[in-house]
């Protein structure tokens, strides 16, 4: 797998959260050979024994029942491990969601979006009605979610500062998801500047935010780009799908590289349907943006 990569032309590998633990003997082979390095690891990697599918909120750090906030804390440190063993820079991971036992809002702006095709979420003053009832119900909802994310992250902070190991907090795509975009950088700002955390940003997971209204691409990329560690790479096509070769679809990339800077690290996410010719293009075209 990862002599494939390297014979692409990738001289660093992210681990993903599809990483199955029958493959962890060849990747420290190949860590050990010189193959390639790894940059980073996504939560949870290798995955837990007995799960054969990408699965990074197969527990979550927002979780109200104590057996499911043990074992995303015991899989997060075994990932914590994994990333110092084959010396990775930094672990993604997402920050949990928050649940609803009925109406749930992100059901609502999708179920709008569906109804009126063509609508400009911007412009659409009965989506905005709809916006602004999700967000007020998002609001009343989410904060014991968002106190155990929170307490749960406590908990490995130190432990990933022992392994010298940068935590990549990411944003995420679905409205119901932790944090809230506006809750991002007050909760950084109150860690210590110098601490092991900071800000994952995912553009595919951004764009689809913005077209449902909820944020502006650039003007929050300007607020957390003093907090980033790295990038998501992918692009998303008139249709909503992510994952797609960069430049073929609506996101601005000289917009986004206009906050890269030397120390953050850039992964291409694509999908697996992606064909090599066009990982191959997506390289050179985010190396011409470098």
């Amino acid at each position: 797998m990862l002599r494939e990569l390297a014979d692409l032309g990738f001289s660093h590998v992210e681990l993903s959260h599809g990483v199955r633990v029958t493959l962890v003997p060849g990747i420290l082979k190949a860590v050990e050979e010189g193959v390639v390095q790894i940059s980073t690891v996504h939560n949870f990697c290798p995955l837990p024994p007995g799960v054969n599918h990408a699965a990074p909120n197969l527990y979550e750090p927002s979780a109200r029942h104590y057996q499911e906030q043990e074992q995303w804390l015991r899989h997060t440190k075994h990932s914590i491990d994994f990333a110092a063993q084959v010396k990775a820079r930094a672990m993604v991971l997402h920050l949990g969601s928050a649940h609803f036992f009925w109406c749930n809002p992100a059901h609502a702006l999708r179920d709008y979006v569906r109804n009126h095709p063509g609508a400009n979420p911007a412009q659409d003053a009965g989506y905005q009605r709809v916006l602004t009832k999700a967000r007020e119900r998002m609001r009343q909802k989410m904060e014991p979610f968002w106190v155990q994310t929170k307490a749960s992250l406590a908990k490995i902070f130190d432990y990933a500062a022992g392994k010298n190991i940068r935590l990549g907090l990411e944003n995420r795509e679905k409205f119901d998801e932790l944090p809230r975009e506006e809750d991002f950088l007050p909760y950084l700002d109150s860690l210590p500047a110098d601490g092991p955390a900071g800000y994952w940003h995912d553009t595919g997971h951004a764009r689809i935010k913005e077209s449902l209204g909820v944020i502006d691409h650039q003007q929050h990329l300007a607020r957390m780009a003093p907090r980033l560690v790295g990038c998501h790479l992918h692009d998303v096509d008139a249709e909503g799908h992510d994952h797609q070769p960069i430049g073929s679809g609506v996101i601005d990339f000289n917009m986004v590289s206009s906050f890269w800077r030397p120390e953050h690290i850039l992964v291409l996410e694509l999908s697996p349907h992606v064909s090599v010719e066009d990982v191959i293009a997506s390289k050179a075209r985010i190396e011409a943006l470098m």
